[in-house]
């Protein structure tokens, strides 16, 4: 849960109610305009707890994502195995450890101004895990991705407490559309070494898949 940043350029976040029909194409056209030129390793951290109703948006995003099928982007943080303050540097070791210059995006739930309730916004930059609870949380992602899910300023604790379920559902459920479409946007382009079979010419490009595997097989 982290306050909503007002001090970003308009050119490097958008915001935008998440009942815009228009909503998932413009924030997967912003978000993928910033994605570097060369092939990295994408991870999607979805951060919150189900502890707590406002908070468990990145959970509950991160559940929907899983139930679709991502060819590249790297998921942690769902209702079952949740991104939260006390394991999160655990997460941030892990992801560094098993990805290659990994490329994060991180999702988490925001507080706001009353007009804000509703919306999604995608930025540059990192995002401030418990910045709302002032809580010291070390600060990830190379592109975040926020859905203001109350309003800051009283009582955090309690206003997050007291956020209704059915907005925070709504919001995690397009926050997964936007991950999902832009998963499909993303090819894998890098050439990899080939490797020549003792008994034959045929090439084997199997390390992207090998390193694939690495990363799922060795959970936190």
């Amino acid at each position: 849960m982290n306050l909503m940043n007002r001090f970003v350029s308009k050119k490097e976040k958008l915001q935008i109610h998440h009942t815009d029909s228009l909503l998932v194409d413009k924030i997967t056209d912003r978000t993928t305009s910033w994605f570097p030129s060369v092939p990295r390793e994408y991870v999607v951290i979805c951060i919150g707890t189900d502890r707590s109703t406002g908070d468990a948006l990145g959970p509950l995003a991160g559940s929907h994502l899983a139930d679709m099928k991502l060819r590249h982007l790297h998921l942690y943080g769902t209702l079952t195995n949740p991104v939260h303050a006390t394991n999160i540097v655990d997460y941030i070791q892990h992801i560094h450890y098993w990805h290659k210059n990994p490329y994060i995006i991180a999702v988490d739930a925001s507080l706001g101004k009353p007009a804000s309730v509703g919306t999604i916004m995608t930025s540059m930059g990192a995002v401030s895990p418990g910045a709302a609870l002032n809580k010291k949380l070390p600060s990830i992602g190379d592109i975040h991705m926020t859905g203001v899910v109350n309003i800051s300023g009283f009582m955090e604790h309690a206003t997050l407490q007291n956020t209704r379920l059915a907005l925070v559902v709504q919001m995690a459920q397009k926050i997964a559309a936007i991950l999902e479409t832009i998963d499909q946007k993303l090819t894998y382009t890098r050439s990899v070494p080939t490797v020549l079979t003792q008994h034959s010419f045929n090439y084997q490009q199997d390390i992207y898949w090998q390193s694939n595997q690495k990363a799922d097989n060795h959970p936190l």
